[in-house]
């Protein structure tokens, strides 16, 4: 399926409520990036065909410690997931699928939905990002000058134009995205991920980022290249 605007466009209209559990141990997807995913287990390929016949959307959600022994049943969750949209796919001959996810919005778990079907179905509620009304654009500016900053910083493979990054990730977007980009794309541990996913004042999201970053760039930390690698099921 070819990728263009229709496909990635969003808006809180679209999702009806519900969204179709897709949670994994190991990755924690943001709004605004996107993740790239090999789909194999029977579950989660009729969740994926599913999507693509209805609003082509499809919660990412996060396993809770101690998934490992009922990760074939309903292990417990954490509360807060990413709603992502299909972008594009590719079915393969053994019936899997390559496919391309947008986060589009975060979402807080609430009640899940009797086990009807084999995958796992939960209500779901939109969460929007707010910035305090007391914050001045100044220190927005700021905020996202300091943050660009200390993500390059991070980073060791970026492409070779500093300026082209900062023309990409600086005046053209929200401040809000930009942190969803820097923490989802930086080498964090997962808990530390989990936090700014469950973080949805931009202001405080930069600062725990910030102060993430400081750490990970440390002579003895370990980097990563951009953009992320590929992800499986």
């Amino acid at each position: 399926m070819p990728m263009n605007d229709d496909t990635l466009a969003f808006t809180p209209d679209d999702f009806s409520g519900s969204a179709r559990l897709f949670p994994l141990p190991n990755l924690i997807m943001f709004p605004h990036v996107m993740q790239a995913m090999h789909i194999f287990e029977p579950r989660y390929r009729s969740l994926f065909e599913e999507a693509l016949s209805d609003d082509k959307l499809i919660a990412l959600g996060v396993l809770a410690p101690g998934w490992e022994v009922d990760y074939e049943g309903r292990p417990a969750l954490e509360s807060m997931a990413c709603l992502c949209r299909i972008a594009t796919y590719q079915r393969t001959p053994e019936g899997t699928y390559n496919v391309l996810l947008l986060g589009v919005r975060r979402i807080q778990l609430q009640e899940e939905l009797p086990p009807t079907k084999p995958f796992r179905v939960s209500e779901a509620e939109i969460v929007e990002d707010h910035v305090p009304p007391h914050s001045s654009a100044k220190e927005i500016v700021g905020l996202q000058k300091q943050l660009l900053v200390a993500f390059k910083r991070s980073m060791t493979k970026l492409p070779t134009s500093y300026d082209q990054i900062d023309e990409l990730l600086g005046s053209q977007i929200t401040l809000g995205m930009l942190a969803d980009i820097v923490a989802y794309t930086a080498e964090l541990n997962l808990k530390t991920k989990l936090s700014l996913l469950k973080t949805s004042n931009v202001v405080d999201r930069v600062h725990v980022l910030l102060g993430a970053l400081s750490k990970s760039g440390r002579p003895n930390a370990t980097r990563r290249t951009f953009p992320p690698a590929f992800s499986t099921n």
